[in-house]
């Protein structure tokens, strides 16, 4: 494998997790009785993944020179 390959294959496997975790905090945020504490850090996490994705993107982008 490349390493373009690898780094697609990474953003796919975050981007699956990235998801997973949105369904958790909405099935989560709808019960009345959720934990605020494990919610933030849900969401926390998935805001961390979302960048992890975005710089791995970035990475795939040749750069352009000036």
């Amino acid at each position: 494998m490349t390493d373009v390959q690898d780094i697609q294959r990474r953003i796919i496997e975050l981007d699956v997790e990235h998801r997973d975790l949105d369904a958790v905090i909405s099935m989560l945020s709808a019960d009345g009785h959720a934990d605020q504490l494990q919610l933030r850090r849900l969401k926390k996490r998935k805001l961390q993944l979302k960048d992890h994705i975005t710089l791995l993107k970035m990475q795939l982008v040749p750069d352009i020179p000036a």
